[in-house]
């Protein structure tokens, strides 16, 4: 149950931080939207709550793209800092303070935690080896390793999985491996590196996932880890490598994993010392203060895993709740660059209305972890019926009356006390809505409210009355209530739509359009001229923004020296004789179940049911869906593959898919087709 003004809470929110090497896009924007919504309603409530951020700022992607651009680091990330945080402010996305992890106070909280953790020996050491590039003497992550698939043969792909055939493998399996960043074939080097021991952490964590602290699905998944067993995280890497050096190990630098979400207490501790605030009070161990992590569910492992069980270590406060969210999808399907669905921050606001997109993801978002998708019909027709036709309908409809007949002064007394007492009163259930995070129902509540207005209003006829002689004020304390109903919806949707807030409070000449402030009536009380709070949503707009996205394409790849990913430009393989391609056996099948797969950055588990039985299958398509996403879904499968053994188990068959420039897509049978069946 939410919390009165009367019983104020200290509450740190945060976002996940966006990586300082590309722009800031629609998929990014639910996150900060979200976050955003529920910091000013607790803001609007009277708590005193702070919201931090910051880019992160490390990593060899960086360092690499800085190198390629003939720049340093240090001005690539200030460059995209800049322009983050213009997207940032475009969308209302009010920061009480935006960082970096490349700034001094990440680099003493980083230190003390590391020597912390060590000085309590949850620090190993020891040897390793890796595939290192001779020619930028460095060593390569698997993703900057490519070569030839040993299983199928398919050429340019990188080192840890095949995005043609789904086979898993080691970069040192890769036929004829090359660095992807030189060209260079890699050695094979042995180096001294750091490890977490996470499993030192293993009962606290089991009790502190199961505390609330995360959404019940989660909790769920993460279950999986402990039942694997936890294992040691590898958080050095060797020079060169931008980041910040690990403590008494020359050469070696904290993996960028390690230093972002400390990124957090720094951006809050630059925020500290800026406006005086004490940072011990947040993150003692015994802290009553609230911290609350707002992020995407492809990165749940690191914040509710390896980061409370970093703080426990370092003897500081673990988070009060980490909240995932799905991701954002555009017409049913994956964001696409070569479709104009793949939207920056920037080419949307050229040619729409921000807050159109903060009130959509808002009438969709849950406190679940679905994906939400932007439906651009769906999207164009909500904004103009609710925001347009509903609520600004009610202010327009009523201003022009008050000051024909009020001289711009309500009536001295409310003619509709019950239905304006109403109103009120439904700002307690709107109010633990936002404080739960249903923001769809919210938006419900205040749009059936928005609907008794109008019915009101229309009703009522003050149009009609106006006509006839006599009922001035009548027509008056009809319009004066339909402003204290319009006054009442706004503070509602204020965390939502804050600049149309603002003329809104702007127009109603009041100081405040706080949570408590709808309890006071507007009597006799002075309005401006009313002047249009939003205008519809144009299909055409619409269109000229997902061109403008194909174009931010073609300049991408005016500027990309090689054609991104293995598929392409792949040529159409050697001929073969039909009576090969008979002996392929192609088999309807139900996917009933998917999962991530520890340790795979592209696979997913797949459970095929083929009617008669089930296969699991492990498929490189991670990049494109989310495995509850996949669930329930029709396929197709070759069913007489050999099975083969894999890292991470025994794949029993392959799923068909199509790939792009963008990803790769499963291939879909009609609806009515039924597991089992054979493809000819």
């Amino acid at each position: 149950m939410s919390k009165t003004p009367r019983d104020p809470r200290k509450i740190l929110v945060t976002s996940a931080l966006p990586y300082a090497n590309g722009s800031i896009h629609l998929g990014h924007l639910l996150e900060y939207i979200q976050t955003d919504i529920w910091v000013r309603f607790q803001k609007s409530r009277g708590h005193e709550c702070y919201y931090v951020c910051a880019d992160d700022a490390h990593g060899t992607a960086i360092m690499l793209r800085a190198e390629q651009e003939g720049i340093s680091p240090e001005a690539l990330i200030e460059r995209v800092s800049r322009e983050h945080q213009e997207d940032f402010a475009r969308f209302q996305v009010g920061f009480d303070n935006y960082h970096s992890t490349h700034s001094q106070e990440n680099r003493l909280h980083s230190e003390r935690i590391y020597t912390r953790l060590r000085d309590a020996g949850h620090i190993a050491t020891r040897e390793i080896e890796q595939m290192y590039d001779p020619v930028k003497g460095l060593f390569l992550a698997d993703r900057f390793i490519k070569g030839t698939c040993p299983r199928c043969g398919a050429d340019d792909q990188y080192g840890d999985n095949c995005e043609v055939c789904s086979a898993t493998y080691t970069p040192a399996e890769l036929i004829d491996p090359v660095s992807a960043i030189s060209g260079a074939t890699p050695e094979v080097r042995s180096s001294v590196h750091y490890f977490f021991k996470l499993q030192d952490f293993e009962r606290f964590l089991k009790g502190w996932l199961v505390g609330g602290h995360v959404q019940e699905q989660i909790a769920n998944k993460l279950q999986e880890w402990f039942e694997i067993g936890l294992n040691e995280w590898d958080i050095s890497r060797d020079a060169p490598y931008f980041g910040f050096e690990i403590p008494d190990a020359p050469g070696k630098y904290f993996y960028v994993w390690l230093d972002a979400p400390i990124g957090y207490l720094a951006s809050f501790q630059n925020l500290c010392d800026r406006e005086g605030l004490d940072f011990d009070a947040y993150w003692n161990p015994d802290s009553e203060a609230e911290v609350y992590h707002f992020i995407g569910k492809d990165i749940v492992y690191f914040h509710a895993l390896f980061w409370p069980a970093m703080l426990k270590g370092a003897n500081l406060r673990t988070p009060s709740g980490v909240f995932c969210h799905g991701f954002v999808t555009v017409n049913g399907a994956k964001m696409s660059k070569s479709r104009g669905t793949f939207i920056k921050a920037s080419t949307y606001a050229q040619h729409l209305n921000p807050e159109y997109l903060r009130y959509y993801f808002a009438a969709k978002l849950t406190a679940g972890v679905d994906d939400l998708d932007l439906n651009l019909e769906d999207f164009a027709y909500r904004v103009n019926a609710d925001l347009v036709g509903k609520v600004v309908n009610i202010a327009s409809r009523c201003a022009g009356f008050v000051k024909k007949f009020g001289d711009a002064k309500l009536s001295e007394h409310c003619a509709e006390p019950a239905l304006v007492a109403r109103f009120i009163a439904a700002g307690d259930a709107i109010a633990e809505d936002y404080e739960s995070r249903e923001f769809a129902r919210a938006m419900r509540r205040i749009m059936e409210l928005a609907d008794a207005a109008n019915t009101y209003i229309a009703d009522a006829e003050p149009w009609v009355l106006a006509k006839q002689e006599g009922r001035e004020q009548e027509v008056l304390e009809i319009c004066s209530v339909g402003i204290n109903l319009f006054r009442q919806l706004m503070v509602y949707l204020a965390p939502v739509v804050p600049k149309m807030a603002a003329e809104a409070q702007a127009f109603l000449k009041l100081d405040s359009l706080d949570w408590h402030s709808r309890h006071e009536l507007l009597i006799g009380h002075e309005i401006d001229k009313f002047k249009p709070l939003m205008t519809r949503v144009e299909r055409e707009r619409i269109d000229a923004m997902i061109e403008a996205s194909k174009e931010d394409l073609v300049e991408e790849k005016k500027l990309k020296e090689t054609p991104k990913g293995p598929l392409a430009d792949s040529p159409v393989a050697p001929q073969i004789a039909f009576d090969d391609f008979a002996k392929i056996d192609l088999r309807i099948v139900r996917i009933a179940k998917a999962e991530y797969v520890e340790g795979a950055d592209k696979l997913l588990k797949l459970t095929l049911d083929l009617g008669s039985e089930t296969r699991t299958v492990f498929s490189g398509i991670r990049s494109a869906y989310a495995p509850e996403a996949l669930e329930g879904m029709l396929t197709v499968m070759v069913a007489n593959l050999a099975p083969r053994k894999m890292r991470f188990g025994v794949s029993e068959g392959m799923v068909l898919a199509a790939g792009d420039e963008d990803s790769i897509y499963l291939l879909e049978p009609h609806s009515g087709a039924k597991p089992g069946q054979r493809v000819t």
